[in-house]
């Protein structure tokens, strides 16, 4: 692009390079490399480790839980051995969870929940190898598990004062990602309001250059300013310390996009491309070759794996059957109630849509009079519903008349978890109306999901519903699952 093409206000961004310049002066008062905090993050969860072994040796020997159990007490040296193995694999596990890394190490939350989940893994792989290995002396359980949780403890306190140490000013600077936008549109803006919405503050957002593409857009200068065009991003890397270079608009000149991406990997810069022509699962993307050439395009999801479906399946046969046999009274009580107050059939068979769009029969607890939508036809429930009856609005805020929904699990048309289903004759068109409507049947509906976690259920936005969908589908995990469940008691806020 030609200079006299550009827009004035590009070539003058003084003030913008006035502050970039200051905050690379602060960067360089911090003269400890990243790596060097990792280090000490790493020796830091080392020294907990291993104070949590000696706490839950102190607690389970020197307390009144040494009674507990067939377990003599036994001596600091008998159990130096246990200490020191699993004081080290716990690290070990720490790090196999990729918590040892320069570019999140102010990521705080996003940090506690790995430690959170390694320590979980470590408890039980711990106890378990041990037992088999049949180590002597014998490992104890509630030894195992207060290691476990006095490790959770330990670790967690270290790490929040560790964290508040590297937010200190002059030293985030040199551990904040800087980052340079190239070009601008709706998905420069999406992720620009993720990193500033970020309370870990791990991102230092200079500012963007023009690409000079038909199609960019352009931010207010307090939001964003414009440093300049694709060839002001070489005197950028050189003078303000660029971390990181996220290409939003890739409709720039050819020879420019790929000397930019030439410049990336000379400086060891890292190189990011929002890929704006996927617009579906996008955290499945990858880079593959087919015969020698690099192709990127959405591969699988976590539950395209085999095993993850055996996982899923086994939490829901187990759940299930726990969730039918601890609901069996409280599904007879409000049963009863329902019919005394509207004589007939309690229980509510409704068609819904299933995994890959296969209709079945959902089972409730009546919560609508009967013929309820006789005179209206099929529509939402909403606030107020005349509809309802009078122990239907308790029901609903309780989740009371999802609970026979308990044998549409073991059955195998649901899962406790997923996106829920609904009804064909309501959504019909919204595959036509509604981008990626369709994909939310990837996976088993739930009986809860995160959008109703989230509080986006009933008479709610549609859309923001299957965002929430969808990020499930792209992020799950066992543990997901757990979590969404456990939620689920405590989020009842449109459940009409």
């Amino acid at each position: 692009m030609e200079a006299a093409n550009v827009d004035p206000a590009i070539l003058n961004p003084s003030s913008a390079f006035q502050a970039l310049e200051a905050r690379r002066t602060w960067r360089e008062k911090e003269f400890l490399s990243p790596h060097f905090w990792v280090l000490v993050s790493i020796l830091g969860d080392l020294v907990m480790a291993i104070l949590a072994a000696y706490a839950a040796y102190w607690l389970r020997f020197h307390t009144f839980l040494r009674d507990f159990g067939n377990f003599d007490a036994m001596t600091f040296r008998q159990y130096g051995g246990h200490m020191a193995l699993g004081s080290l694999s716990l690290v070990l596990v720490l790090g196999w969870q990729g918590i040892y890394h320069q570019n999140i190490l102010l990521r705080s939350r996003w940090v506690a929940s790995k430690i959170a989940k390694g320590i979980l893994v470590w408890t039980a792989g711990f106890l378990a190898i041990t037992l088999t290995l049949n180590l002597q002396p014998s490992i104890s359980r509630v030894y195992v598990a207060l290691n476990g949780a006095t490790a959770l403890l330990l670790i967690l306190g270290w790490r929040m004062i560790f964290m508040q140490y590297l937010r200190a000013p002059g030293r985030i600077e040199a551990l904040q990602q800087r980052t340079l936008f190239v070009g601008w549109n709706a998905e420069a803006v999406t992720l620009w309001n993720t990193m500033k919405r970020d309370q870990a503050c791990a991102f230092d957002l200079m500012g963007w250059v023009s690409t000079g593409g038909a199609e960019e857009s352009r931010p207010a200068e307090d939001v964003l300013p414009c440093l300049g065009d694709l060839q002001s991003v070489e005197r950028l890397v050189s003078t303000h310390a660029v971390d990181m270079i996220v290409v939003a608009d890739l409709h720039g000149p050819r020879e420019q996009m790929v000397a930019l991406a030439n410049l990336c990997e000379r400086e060891m810069i890292q190189y990011k491309v929002i890929p704006s022509c996927f617009q579906v699962f996008v955290s499945g993307l990858t880079l593959e070759t087919i015969a020698g050439t690099p192709v990127l395009g959405v591969t699988r999801l976590p539950l395209d794996d085999t095993f993850n479906v055996i996982l899923k399946r086994a939490l829901d046969v187990v759940g299930a059957s726990i969730g039918l046999l601890l609901s069996a009274p409280i599904i007879a009580i409000f049963s009863a109630i329902v019919w005394l107050e509207s004589r007939g059939p309690v229980f509510y068979r409704q068609r819904r849509w299933g995994f890959n769009g296969v209709p079945f029969d959902i089972i409730k607890i009546r919560s609508m009079k009967l013929n309820a939508e006789q005179a209206t036809g099929a529509k939402w429930c909403v606030k107020d519903d005349p509809r309802r009856l009078k122990i239907g609005a308790f029901m609903r805020k309780w989740n009371i008349d999802e609970l026979p929904q308990f044998w549409n699990v073991l059955s195998g048309e649901m899962s406790l978890v997923g996106p829920r289903p609904e009804r064909p004759e309501l959504i019909a068109g919204f595959k036509h109306q509604i981008p990626h409507y369709n994909a939310r049947h990837h996976s088993k509906p739930g009986m809860t999901g995160w959008a109703q976690v989230n509080g986006l259920r009933g008479d709610t936005d549609l859309g923001e519903r299957i965002q929430c969908d969808l990020w499930y589908l792209e992020n799950w995990s066992l543990w997901l699952d757990l979590q969404i469940m456990l939620l689920t008691f405590f989020k009842r806020d449109n459940a009409y």
